[in-house]
């Protein structure tokens, strides 16, 4: 049964609310496997460039009012940046999480542990792979939940129940996007932007039913990862080459913020994937 849509806001009362973000400096970031088509470890990464643009991200937040917490990077751990992979928070609950490739799997312990020294209580050490807020996005009424390259669908039923609230499962098929936050932004509690061609057929027609008024992202906008982006309600950060979404924002009474992420994105992460939203 498809749950009932809530009325879109009307451009005009579009509100940014303040959020609470856990990021992680790319101190050992750098492309040394591949684990997603986007990586190629022939490519050269400039760390310090890549620094440059993940501290221009967070003074975006810092700009905007929102609380940056920051967690140590750990050498030997170069994907540690995207912190959005690191876990679910949703009410002060913590789904910690689970990855599915050898290179990234120390990174689930090293979350949970600093989700621990500062003074959550309720965290699920997960049973089945689940990687973070990069395949659980939060939309309000439920929690969107991808699965298909990552995440495992049991994954699905194992966050319903911890968090008590409906998660709807959606079916990646396109290895580009490999994970949901790629595909799928959540702009409000009514209203998502993402791309059709990320999804199977039955995914795509739960989702129209979902959100009747999404914004439809082109598969250009799609490429320069402009889906991995975070709304604050008004404010919609995300990659500035997705020029095509930030107009289409911009229409409906969103204030687009461009970012320039490139050198992350050699990884195949951009905003979204740098940010994991602290829901307390």
């Amino acid at each position: 049964m498809i749950p009932e849509t809530l009325p879109v806001p009307a451009a005009a009362q579009r509100v940014a609310t303040p959020r609470r973000f856990l990021m992680c400096r790319p101190d050992h970031f750098a492309v040394t496997y591949a684990i997603n088509p986007w990586m190629d470890p022939a490519t050269p990464v400039d760390a310090s460039l890549a620094a440059r643009q993940w501290e221009a991200l967070r003074d975006a937040y810092l700009d905007l009012g929102h609380q940056v917490e920051t967690i140590k990077p750990i050498e030997g751990l170069p994907d540690m940046v995207f912190a959005a992979n690191g876990a679910t928070v949703v009410g002060g609950k913590v789904l910690a999480a689970s990855f599915r490739n050898e290179e990234r799997r120390a990174e689930g312990p090293a979350y949970r542990e600093w989700f621990r020294k500062n003074g959550y209580s309720e965290i699920h050490d997960p049973e089945f792979v689940n990687e973070g807020e990069g395949d659980f996005l939060y939309a309000g009424r439920w929690i969107l939940a991808g699965h298909g390259f990552r995440s495992d669908p049991n994954a699905h039923l194992e966050a319903q129940e911890f968090f008590g609230m409906p998660v709807i499962g959606l079916r990646l098929v396109d290895p580009r996007y490999y994970h949901l936050d790629t595909a799928i932004a959540v702009l409000d509690e009514a209203t998502i932007a993402y791309y059709p061609g990320a999804f199977s057929a039955g995914s795509q027609e739960v989702l129209r039913q979902l959100y009747p008024d999404a914004i439809v992202a082109t598969a250009e906008d799609a490429a320069a990862f402009g889906l991995n982006a975070v709304s604050d309600g008004l404010n919609v950060l995300l990659p500035r080459d997705a020029t095509g979404l930030a107009a289409r924002l911009t229409e409906r009474g969103y204030r687009p913020v461009g970012m320039d992420l490139s050198e992350l994105l050699k990884a195949g992460g951009s905003v979204k994937c740098c940010t994991l939203e602290l829901r307390n």
